[in-house]
């Protein structure tokens, strides 16, 4: 069995402060307004599938993306067509879910990235 945490040792994490910890990155909640990257080539993308690469280029999140994430934005696209047609393998669902982690789009993901959704109020 393990020994209890001793809040007494200096680095304990009781006597850390807020400043301690790594800041987070706001992401604006109107979205990004960066240029939407072009779609990969090798298929033909369907109208709904291009609305939905613009929607997720739009988003918060893709205001921290890069070119290089335009493969994990259209394997997700792929998944989430086969999922929404019923004809998903379940390993394609557990992909969609990986890559919608990877490009922090679930509210798990977010806080594992350090980014945070702000309005302008905030």
């Amino acid at each position: 069995m393990a020994a209890p945490r001793n809040a007494a040792k200096p680095n304990s994490r009781a006597h850390r402060r807020p400043s301690d910890r790594a800041a987070l990155v706001e992401l604006p909640a109107a979205g990004c307004d960066l240029p939407v990257p072009d779609m990969p080539g090798g298929r033909d993308w369907s109208e709904i599938e291009q609305d939905r690469w613009a929607e997720l280029w739009g988003s918060p999140q893709a205001s921290q993306w890069d070119e290089s994430c335009r493969g994990t934005v259209a394997v997700l696209i792929a998944y989430e067509t086969a999922i929404l047609a019923d004809c998903a393998a379940a390993w394609q669902a557990q992909e969609a879910r990986y890559a919608s982690e990877a490009l922090g789009l679930t509210p798990r993901a977010l806080g594992q990235l350090g980014w945070r959704i702000v309005s302008e109020e905030d």
